[in-house]
């Protein structure tokens, strides 16, 4: 077997046709070697559709909005405007003393969110978006559709 197969088990219903399929698969496949069978529960970390919306989405906002930084309207990087809209998802900002003096403002790492996490941060960014006349590129509503269509 040249390739890695997953098979998801919903319920009882389906645990024997699919546990059938998988002996099949390893009493074929034991002839050319040894064959991993692993058990585990399904990831709920984030999807990689998540993950390939969320730049795209972040990219419009800081091409069509300006941050307050420092006191003064700037265009900021989609990288600034992940710091805006996950620290305004945890609803708690965490403020760290600079080195040289000042503040740092710490972010939520999207690498650590769950799937709901990460559809809640998308979701903010689209509520903020709706209000504030942020038009989604092509690029932003492809991934969505891709994410819709594995939903």
């Amino acid at each position: 077997m040249s390739k890695e197969l997953t098979y998801h088990i919903e319920g009882l219903g389906d645990l024997r046709a699919k546990m059938t399929t998988v002996w099949e698969m390893v009493c074929k496949d034991i002839k050319a070697g040894a064959v991993e069978v692993v058990l585990r529960r399904p990831s709920d970390k984030r999807s990689l559709s998540q993950n390939r919306k969320l730049w795209p989405m972040l990219s419009d906002v800081a091409q069509q909005q300006q941050l307050v930084i420092d006191g003064e309207p700037q265009w900021a990087e989609p990288e600034d405007w992940k710091d805006v809209f996950t620290n305004a998802l945890r609803k708690h900002q965490r403020i760290a003393k600079g080195i040289d003096g000042g503040i740092v403002m710490l972010g939520m790492r999207t690498s650590r969110m769950r799937k709901q996490e990460f559809s809640d941060l998308i979701e903010l960014i689209y509520a903020y978006g709706a209000g504030n006349g942020i038009q989604w590129s092509e690029k932003a509503l492809a991934a969505y559709e891709q994410m819709r269509e594995a939903a």
